[in-house]
């Protein structure tokens, strides 16, 4: 699914219009029905007082023809005009005449005088200000917003909540209102999945106008929304006549002393997504806890407490390093000669990241394409301080396209970089944030990559199904009791799940 920003919306509701030979007019109707379909279809004509706050421009139009039906389904309905300007669209101007007409006279708001008392118990629907807004919001309509927060309503976001910016981070903090549910139109938008909105953003659902997708197509999106439907057609079958050898060999390099629990998980997941043979290279201290823990890997050794001499012996078909391995003198030594020297593909994480991080020319000797996996703080050292989320997406975007790497920004929703092009992630909950969890990611993608999927299906898959164990775990256990070792259990399950058969044509979170 795409992430579409407000210019590209924008266009698409021009050509479909322009396609489809239907007005902007019938556009904003159809748009606007399903929002009330939506609402009416769990209130069931509850009286409950509804609250429809409309802008004065296109998202107040939906707001208005909201209202007009709640108003006709016999609903307890208060329609509101914030008069933040004397310009007024068009097709706001027909729904306002149009609600007239049944008798329903909108209130105008143009000062503090003219606010509502609103109760908890009410509704609020939010169609002030919409996508693609620029500026943020000032006089009373800012002091409108900060006063249907502070009633704790709930509140429902017609395809944005009021003073977020869609492709910018907010200015200002107060100006924007904290939505409980946001009904978007056709694509989710960037700044749903960024970590600084999560006070603005709580649910939300994405509801298909019919955009034309042909000429979303044509637009070549660079920002991808990753659901079940896209990372199916990636799962490769197997074949009855393959053997262990088809399926690649995994080298796990990591470990020291009291550090060996992560590079056992590394190795355990590259084995549990299919890898045909994994071997883990390790300090000498963890020799007997490979071999007991995971009897099915090989195991070979280096110095009695940390990594030095990266002499291994096995020929692999993809490296994971980097879990458990320390920042020690001679472990970055030995690690600055085997980038150097190597030129099979790599999976990079944890300390290894904080190795080229203290050493930036590290970088230069990975092959193209190799995967970068740092938990925030790495990715901190690794492209140094950004200002905001849009500011680190385009620091982390500068650094993938100038190394030709392939970084993974782990999150609430966790964003695979390739260049310019952004892949965010839609599964996972907070029982991933637990020691270890990243240690079997790193394992996951490389067992992928040896089995034959290229660099980016390999980090799109891995951490869609990385997420997705956390998502049927908690169908059985919480998230304090989640462990690393419970996404091994489950992964069989998330593989299992890409089968089941169900509707993702409307997607929420």
């Amino acid at each position: 699914m795409y992430i579409l920003t407000s210019n590209q919306i924008k266009q698409a509701d021009q050509a479909t219009i322009e396609h489809k030979n239907i007005t902007s007019l019938e556009l904003m109707e159809h748009a606007a029905t399903l929002c009330f379909n939506w609402l009416h279809s769990r209130l069931q004509g509850q009286n409950i007082e509804i609250h429809v706050f409309c802008g004065i421009g296109n998202n107040g139009g939906d707001g208005l023809v909201i209202a007009r039906h709640l108003f006709q389904h016999g609903y307890n309905v208060h329609c509101y005009i914030v008069n933040f300007s004397d310009k007024r669209s068009d097709d706001f101007l027909t729904n306002y005449n149009h609600l007239k007409e049944l008798g329903e006279w909108p209130t105008v708001i143009s000062s503090e005088k003219d606010f509502p008392k609103v109760d908890f118990e009410d509704i609020v629907i939010d169609a002030i200000l919409g996508n693609g807004l620029t500026r943020k919001p000032a006089g009373f309509t800012k002091n409108l917003i900060q006063y249907i927060n502070s009633t704790k309503v709930f509140t429902l976001a017609i395809d944005f909540p009021s003073g977020l910016f869609s492709n910018a981070s907010v200015i200002d903090k107060d100006s924007v209102l904290r939505a409980g549910h946001t009904l978007t139109f056709q694509t989710p938008k960037l700044a749903f999945l960024l970590p600084e909105n999560k006070n603005f953003i709580n649910t939300w659902e994405v509801l298909d106008i019919g955009l034309d997708e042909n000429f979303i197509e044509s637009l070549k999106p660079t920002t991808h929304y990753i659901t079940k439907n896209d990372v199916i057609p990636m799962y490769q079958s197997r074949n009855k006549w393959d053997h262990k050898g088809t399926y690649g060999h995994s080298l796990i390099i990591g470990g020291s002393f009291g550090k060996i629990g992560a590079v056992t998980l590394t190795t355990k997941a590259a084995l549990k997504i299919g890898s045909g043979l994994v071997s883990a290279y390790v300090p000498k201290c963890g020799y007997n806890i490979l071999q007991i823990s995971i009897p099915e890997a090989m195991v070979e050794v280096d110095s009695d407490k940390l990594l030095t001499h990266y002499n291994f012996k096995t020929k692999p078909s993809v490296i994971g390093i980097g879990p458990g391995m320390g920042t020690a003198e001679q472990t970055a030594i030995g690690f600055e000669k085997f980038l150097k020297n190597n030129k099979i593909p790599l999976v990079i994480d944890a300390d290894a990241i904080n190795l080229i991080a203290q050493q930036p020319t590290l970088i230069e000797y990975v092959p193209e394409k190799t995967i970068l996996t740092p938990h925030p703080k790495e990715l901190q050292r690794l492209v140094g301080e950004w200002k905001n989320d849009f500011d680190k997406l385009e620091k982390v975007i500068s650094y993938s396209l100038k190394h030709n790497v392939l970084i993974i920004i782990k999150g609430a929703h966790t964003t695979i970089v390739d260049g310019g092009f952004l892949f965010v992630n839609s599964t996972g909950n907070p029982a991933l944030a637990t020691a270890g969890s990243g240690d079997v990611l790193t394992g996951i993608i490389t067992g992928f990559i040896a089995q034959g999927y290229s660099p980016l299906k390999a980090a799109i898959f891995g951490v869609y199904l990385h997420g997705k164990t956390a998502d049927i775990a908690l169908q059985k256990t919480s998230y304090e009791t989640f462990t690393s070792s419970s996404i091994l259990e489950y992964l069989p399950d998330a593989i299992l799940d890409l089968f089941n058969q169900e509707n993702t044509s409307s997607q929420e979170s």
